[in-house]
């Protein structure tokens, strides 16, 4: 996520040509029984010592460098499906407690902090509990305004373009059942499928990526929040606003921070880590005494997706 070695003494080497004469050649480092002394051995770490080495090396990695999250929802379908098991950069935005393992309150502030970008996806840890890690693409940075109206997005006032593009399909699986019985399909090969409505969003600084809608029966919940026509909510320093890309069926910054529901906005200060490529993906078929299934759960066409 080491072998130790032994040094041995070397042998030493001899002139068969030439004989030494033992009156001009005095031995310089002879001990008092004129043996050589003995070369140093290195001493071998014990197990333990072994031990906290690697966990160290392994919790410095975690935290500063990259460190492994899976997917359990489909609130990013369909960049990302559940299953999925990526890699997240841990030094674009800085370090916080949220970066060590287990958030342990060594940092009492952010250190190196680093802006996100408007389209970045990024894990971090979801308000009001902070204890939970989420993933959703950043849309709203301090200081825009962020609304939604009839379902299209509206930055700074300015609606994001917003294209119809081929439906998402996807197999039905483990990790996988339709939204909606109408969503229902199979493929060409007669394979149950789930078919959703895919639109690209293309935001100002051109970044372009694919959002699922649901349309407007999809939009109520049980808060009472209209997903698809939200009040303007301008960011505030520190902040950011959130939306998974699966637009009917995220709990983001859209809804109020509640335990198990919306995040509202989130502090910058709860960013884990970007989102850079996905290293596994499996439909969820898998059993561990059967040990085939492994691959063949695997979603092989997924692994090495970046962002």
């Amino acid at each position: 996520m080491t072998a130790t070695m032994t040094d041995t003494p070397e042998n030493t080497p001899q002139d068969a040509a030439i004989a030494p004469d033992p009156l001009l050649h005095t031995p310089l480092a002879a001990g008092a029984d004129g043996a050589k002394p003995k070369k140093k051995e290195r001493k071998e770490d014990s197990f333990p010592v072994f031990l906290i080495k690697l966990v160290l090396i392994v919790a410095f990695f975690r935290s500063f460098v990259f460190s492994p999250f899976n997917i359990p929802s489909e609130s990013m379908l369909p960049r990302l499906e559940n299953g999925d098991y990526l890699l997240a950069a841990k030094w674009p935005f800085g370090f916080s407690s949220y970066s060590l393992p287990f958030s342990v309150p060594l940092l009492p502030n952010r250190i190196f902090a680093g802006q996100p970008k408007r389209g970045d996806v990024v894990i971090f840890k979801a308000p009001p509990g902070n204890d939970v890690d989420y993933i959703k693409r950043v849309i709203g940075l301090p200081g825009d305004t962020v609304q939604v109206i009839g379902g299209q997005l509206h930055l700074n006032g300015v609606p994001v373009p917003k294209v119809k593009i081929a439906d998402f399909v996807i197999p039905i699986s483990a990790n996988t059942n339709c939204a909606r019985p109408d969503f229902e399909s199979v493929d060409a090969k007669g394979n149950p499928v789930c078919k959703y409505p895919r639109f690209r969003e293309t935001l100002p600084e051109g970044k372009s990526y694919d959002v699922l809608d649901f349309g407007a029966a999809s939009t109520l919940n049980p808060w009472g929040v209209d997903a698809d026509n939200t009040p303007p909510v301008i960011v505030p320093a520190g902040k950011l606003f959130m939306m998974g890309d699966n637009r009917d069926n995220s709990m983001d910054s859209r809804f109020p921070a509640v335990e198990g529901g919306g995040i509202g906005l989130v502090p910058q200060d709860n960013l884990v880590g970007r989102a850079t490529i996905i290293m596994w993906s499996t439909d969820g078929s898998a059993n561990w005494f059967l040990p085939w299934t492994w691959f063949t759960a695997a979603r092989y066409d997924r692994i090495g997706g970046t962002f």
